[in-house]
Order: C-alpha cells, then sequence, then structure tokens
C-alpha cells in the first residue's frame, strides 16, 4: 500500500518539521522525541504531511536532523502508538489517522458540504459562480458539447475554442499570443504541477516570495526543492537587492512570482519592478515562473489607472513561464487553468502531461470560452464589485472589533492579510476549529515558520455577513489569548485539529 503513495525525502521533512510550531508546555521542556513526534503529528493533523507519505528511514531522518538515531526511533514508536504511523518490515514507514479521527483539518482546503452550516470558513478564498452568466454559459456550452463528443474527448493541449480564447484575452491585456502559446490544464495547480515536474529536479533552489501561496510551497517541498524565500519590502513591494543577491548568490534555477493581487497580500508590482527582475533572473539564468491566477481582481484599482503589462510581455528571452485560472474570477468548480509559454515548451509540457492527465474536461472548457468572451466584462464588473465590499467591510469591522490588529487594504486579490497584535496565527487556527471558525494561520505561507503573528482573511465572505464574521473572530482571539499555552494533558487536543 505504502508503495503507491508519495516518499518524502530526509530534507524535505527537514524544511516541514521547521515550520510546525508546537505549543510551548507550561511545565517542564518536552523530551526531543515528544516534539519531534509531536511536529509530524501536527503536520499530518493540518494535512501538510499527506496521509499515506513514506518517512525517511530512522538513520537517515537522524542525521538530516542531527539528532541521535534513538530519538527518532522513539518518536517513530511514540506515532505508531498513536496511530499515526504504519510500518512493515521492508516497506518502511508511512503517515496514517487513528481509527475514528477526522480528516486532516486544513484551512486552505474547502469545509465539506455537510459542515458549512456549522463551520465559518474563514480559510478558503473562492468566490461562487457568477450569475445569471454562469448558467447561460453551461447552457450553451451543452448545446455545443455533440459536436465534441463524436470524438475520444482526448484534448492534450485543450479544445481550440478555449485557447484561442485564452491568447486573445492575454493580447487584450497587452501580450500578443497565439493559440499554440496556450496549454490548458486542470486548474492552475495542474498547471503549476506540471511546471515543476518539468523544470525543477529534486535538491533544485527555487527562489520564493516570502510570504507566497501556501499550495505552491507545500508541493515544491514534497518535491524536493530547496526554497530560498526572498522577503518582501516595505508598502508590498518586492525588495530587489535582496532578490539581486539571491539570484547571484544561490543561483535558482526557477524563480516563483505573483505580481498581480498577490496572494496572500494583494500586492500590485509595477513595471519598472518587473524588468529590474527580469533582467536580473536573465543575468543568473533563472527561469521565472509567473503565477497570474489573481491578475484579474484589481478590485482597488481606479477604472481609469491602466494595469502593468504581464510579466511576460517584458520578456525577451522566452525566459517567462506563466501559469493562469478561470478559477478565481469565474468559479473554482470550473477546474480551468493554462499556462502560456513558448510554443516548444508547450509542447514538451503536453508530452509529459498525458503520463498523470490526459486532458481537461471538455464541457468545463466550453464554459471557460464561453465566459471569456463577450460575458467577461460583466461578469468581471460583479465579482470586483462583490469583493470590493467585502473588503470595506472586514476594514470597517476590524477597526472597530479588533483595533490592535493591521489589516491594510491592498489594490486587489482574494484576501487580506495583516497582523494580529502579536497574538500567535497558529494559536488562533487552533483556538478556532473547536469554536467552529476556520482559520488560515500566517505560517502557512512562509517557507521557514515566519509569519507566524499573520493570518489571511477571505474577501469571500458576503459583505453583509462580516460584522458576524469578525465578531466571531473575536471571541476565538480572546479564547487564544486566555488559553495560550498548553500542557501536556492537552497537547494531544491542541494537535489534532
Amino acid at each position: 500500500m505504502a508503495d503507491w503513495h508519495t516518499t518524502v525525502t530526509p530534507p524535505a521533512l527537514a524544511r516541514l518539521l521547521a515550520t510546525a510550531r508546537l505549543p510551548e508546555p507550561a511545565t517542564a521542556r518536552r523530551p526531543a522525541y515528544r516534539t519531534l513526534a509531536g511536529q509530524i503529528r501536527l503536520l499530518v493533523s493540518e494535512g501538510r504531511l499527506p496521509v499515506g507519505a513514506r518517512l525517511p528511514a530512522e538513520r537517515e531522518l537522524a542525521s538530516a536532523l542531527d539528532l541521535s538515531r534513538t530519538t527518532v526511533a522513539t518518536a517513530y514508536e511514540t506515532l505508531r502508538g498513536d496511530g499515526y504511523l504504519h510500518s512493515r518490515r521492508g516497506a518502511g514507514s508511512w503517515t496514517s489517522l487513528p481509527d475514528g479521527a477526522p480528516p486532516p483539518s486544513d484551512a486552505l482546503h474547502p469545509v465539506p458540504p455537510d459542515e458549512q452550516g456549522r463551520i465559518l470558513d474563514l480559510g478558503v478564498a473562492a468566490l461562487p459562480a457568477p450569475q445569471p452568466w454562469f448558467g447561460r454559459a453551461a447552457a450553451r456550452a451543452v448545446e455545443l458539447l455533440p459536436h465534441y463528443a463524436s470524438g475520444h474527448g482526448h484534448y492534450p493541449t485543450g479544445v481550440p475554442v478555449l485557447r484561442e480564447a485564452v491568447a486573445r484575452r492575454y493580447t487584450e491585456r497587452g501580450l500578443p499570443t497565439t493559440p499554440d502559446q496556450i496549454l490548458v490544464t486542470t486548474g492552475a495547480m495542474g498547471g503549476l504541477h506540471l511546471v515543476q515536474r518539468v523544470l525543477v529536479g529534486r535538491g533544485d533552489r527555487v527562489a520564493v516570495e516570502a510570504p507566497s501561496y501556501a499550495h505552491t510551497l507545500q508541493a515544491l517541498r514534497l518535491t524536493g526543492a530547496r526554497l530560498v524565500p526572498v522577503p518582501y519590502a516595505a508598502r508590498a513591494r518586492w525588495d530587489l537587492e535582496e532578490w539581486q543577491r539571491v539570484l547571484r548568490g544561490a543561483a535558482p534555477k526557477v524563480s516563483y512570482v505573483i505580481p498581480d493581487f498577490h496572494n496572500p497580500t494583494g500586492a500590485l508590482i509595477d513595471e519598472e519592478q518587473r524588468r529590474r527582475l527580469l533582467a536580473a533572473a536573465r543575468a543568473a539564468g533563472s527561469i521565472v515562473l509567473v503565477d497570474e491566477t489573481t491578475a484579474e481582481l484589481g478590485w482597488g484599482v481606479p477604472g481609469s489607472t491602466p494595469l502593468p503589462r504581464p510579466m511576460a510581455a517584458l520578456d525577451r528571452s522566452a525566459q517567462v513561464v506563466t501559469v493562469g485560472s478561470a478559477g478565481k474570477l469565474l468559479w473554482g468548480g470550473l477546474r480551468i487553468g493554462w499556462v502560456r509559454a513558448a510554443p516548444a515548451l508547450v509542447r514538451r509540457l503536453a508530452t509529459e502531461r498525458v503520463y498523470s492527465d490526459v486532458g481537461t474536461p471538455v464541457l468545463d472548457q466550453l464554459i471557460a470560452a464561453e465566459l471569456l468572451g463577450e460575458p467577461l466584462r460583466d461578469v468581471r464588473a460583479h465579482q470586483l464589485d462583490r469583493l470590493r465590499a467585502t473588503a470595506h467591510a472586514f476594514a470597517a469591522a476590524l477597526s472597530e472589533q479588533l483595533p490592535d490588529w493591521g489589516f491594510p487594504l491592498p489594490p486587489g486579490g482574494l484576501s487580506l492579510w495583516g497582523s494580529t497584535g502579536g497574538l500567535s496565527g497558529a494559536a488562533l487556527a487552533r483556538a478556532g476549529e473547536p469554536a467552529g471558525v476556520r482559520i488560515a494561520a500566517g505560517n502557512r505561507f512562509g517557507s521557514d515558520g515566519a509569519f507566524e503573528h499573520h493570518i489571511r482573511l477571505p474577501l469571500t465572505v458576503p459583505a453583509a455577513a462580516v460584522p458576524a464574521a469578525v465578531e466571531r473572530l473575536a471571541a476565538v482571539a480572546a479564547r487564544a489569548t486566555a488559553g495560550g499555552r498548553f500542557g501536556p494533558a492537552d497537547e494531544g487536543q491542541a494537535l489534532a485539529v
């Protein structure tokens, strides 16, 4: 069974463990084996270490963590006793959940439909489908489907009508694009995973913004990449001096950036900074992987203000690979993403994808193509109005109920990113789960456990519901402040969220 699951290398697990911060014990310092067991248990419970992941051998992990083999062996034995690890002679050890335990509780994964009435979801940032445009597009797609149903239905590069629509939208945004530069993928994450699989090898360095998109950071860790974080400068701008230092010194194979309404901060990077980063990356031989999944979400930018052109429009050497998505603007249930790259790389990616994903559902592609056509202007205005209203409602409610917290309004994006007045975001998440409030702790968006005193708030709560949501958040903050320290007897409960 374990042979079919992810194998986590010792360096990758060491980097994950560095981000797993346990509550401080109320009494004596906990033994090293209990700390290690607790960290692995926390990673599994939060979904950051997949169930069924094969862990390194005891000797290998001990060497990577500079611990004794006895410490690692005792931690593994503790996890086996608690039901978080299964082992078989000759097959190794792999993560599991105890019998009767709930599935991993990850604030960045959607709340199951049957729990949505009980849990306030302040974790996932995803908008509902825009109506009535979505329904009309779906009906039109169903009418067109018989034309495609006469064939095998496999389009490794995407249905032509959608590739044309995506290319046309790039051209409208100032980046002339042809359909042969577009590869349609199953969601943006499908595109990011595919690009990583082709361009990033185990042990390769990847420069990333700090903070950055949590799921991509996790995917890079699990593939064995070595993350090199580059902190943002003041006023949510790239620190170009630090980027130049990292690109010269670390020589990362890939530099991963989100320049348009960044997740989680909402920052928008101007064209001059984009040019300078591209020049530094070109000198270092680093491929720039641009995540544009939030590029259409400029709800805070006046309509008369021109947006920066896509980074690939400033690229003269085909060093930029761009990933985009219909999920953030149109609907996440549409599982439509794309990669824009040189035609040769598109063909290479299409060849690679067939071993795991022969194509994206045709009906979803037809719906997306319809929405990216004539309805796009009205759909975008509708979604931006919703995001803008929620952002201003959050700003008012937070300043009234949590005045010590700091959440500046960005120019766009799907979330607010801010500080919690010194309160641990991880402690907030732990206190929120039993209270029915799911919170995305800031340390999930860092590569090294940073941003402990931050959280991300999604702008997908209806504006009218924001005051009540912030009231519940304030109650959780009070609970976390009062019970911020956990003794040994509470440790299991604190970890099993």
